[in-house]
Parts: C-alpha cells; sequence; structure tokens
C-alpha cells in the first residue's frame, strides 16, 4: 500500500474509533466519512463494508489482548495473569459502544470478517483459563465459550449508563466465582471460593 493511501486508511480509522466509542458500532458510514472529511466512496473504497470497517478497526485490539494472554501464560501465577488479563479484555470491550453484541454475533458466524478474531481470543483465554485451573486456581466446570460469554456479560454492563457504576463491583464478584483459591489478585475485593 502507497503511504498516502496508508495515511488515509490510518485517518479514516482513528476518526471511526472516536465515532465508534461516541455512537456506537451502528454508526452510519456517512457521518464517519463527514467526520473523516472525505466522501463515503473514498471510505468504501478503503473498507467496502461495515464490517470490514469494523474489523480492521477492532482486529488491532484483539491482536493485542491475544500477545497480553500468551505473554501471561509464561508469567507470573496463573490465578492472577487469568485475573488481569480479564480486567483487560472487559475494559477493551466497553471502551466501543455495542461492540460485544457484535462478537457474540461474529464467533458463531463463519462468514464473519470479525469471526477469525473472536475465535483466536476465545482461544487465548481459554488457554489463561486452563492453566488457571491445572493449577487448581479456577473452577473446573466452565470453558473458553463460557469465558468469553462471562467478558461479554460484564462488558455489556459497562455499556448501559444506568449500571455502569455496578460494573466493577460485579467484575469482583465473577471473577470471585471464576477464580478459586487464596488470595485475590487484581480482582479488587473478589470474594473466592
Amino acid at each position: 500500500m502507497r503511504a498516502d493511501a496508508r495515511k488515509n486508511r490510518d485517518h479514516l480509522l482513528a476518526v471511526a474509533g472516536t465515532a465508534v466509542t461516541e455512537q456506537g458500532v451502528d454508526v452510519s458510514l456517512r457521518d464517519i466519512a463527514r467526520r473523516a472529511d472525505v466522501g463515503l466512496a473514498t471510505l468504501l473504497r478503503h473498507f467496502p463494508t461495515r464490517e470490514a470497517l469494523l474489523d480492521a478497526l477492532l482486529r488491532t485490539g484483539f491482536d493485542e489482548l491475544a500477545a497480553q494472554a500468551a505473554a501471561l501464560e509464561s508469567l507470573g501465577s496463573p490465578r492472577d495473569a487469568l485475573a488481569e488479563w480479564l480486567r483487560d479484555f472487559v475494559a477493551w470491550t466497553t471502551e466501543y459502544r455495542g461492540v460485544t453484541t457484535l462478537m457474540a454475533a461474529a464467533i458463531e458466524d463463519t462468514e464473519s470478517a470479525l469471526h477469525a478474531s473472536c475465535v483466536t481470543l476465545r482461544a487465548a483465554g481459554a488457554r489463561l483459563l486452563a492453566r488457571a485451573q491445572a493449577e487448581g486456581a479456577a473452577r473446573r466446570d466452565i470453558d473458553g465459550a463460557d469465558l468469553f460469554a462471562l467478558v461479554a456479560m460484564l462488558a455489556w454492563l459497562g455499556d448501559q449508563p444506568a449500571l455502569a457504576s455496578r460494573a466493577d463491583r460485579l467484575f469482583g464478584v465473577v471473577a470471585g466465582a471464576i477464580l478459586t483459591g487464596t488470595g485475590h489478585g487484581n480482582t479488587e475485593g473478589a470474594d473466592p471460593r
């Protein structure tokens, strides 16, 4: 890709990121183009569909979370690694309004542009969970799909203005239900069982 085309694409992604943060994943493509000071045709030339735009926008975050999970697999206690990754994953998903619904649909839809990224992310979390389970630091009756659904649930809470103030406390409750053993790690007040 030429340098000027890369610069234009990066600018469109930056503007789209702000728009999705403010208005959610259903933000108008025309609005994004207007904010970027380009025509809709220019936006569509770079990103032919809304899903292609969202995939490009979200892929960096997905990749960073997957890389973080891989790094945490070999560092520290499995319990703290899982708690840290869960907190960061929930925080990232609440950054973009409505992304949890999109991710839940994409993980089941093999034709979705987001499918592969969501599957990779779920697998990364499943490996952290399995490591914690092997050490006796996490419940054994949940799997990666359950963990992914719990993250979506917690992120949804943060996406609801009337419930956002409860999100941190409820993260601790859910993390305490997942994690076992002594100590609270990074769950901030979780009640481990």
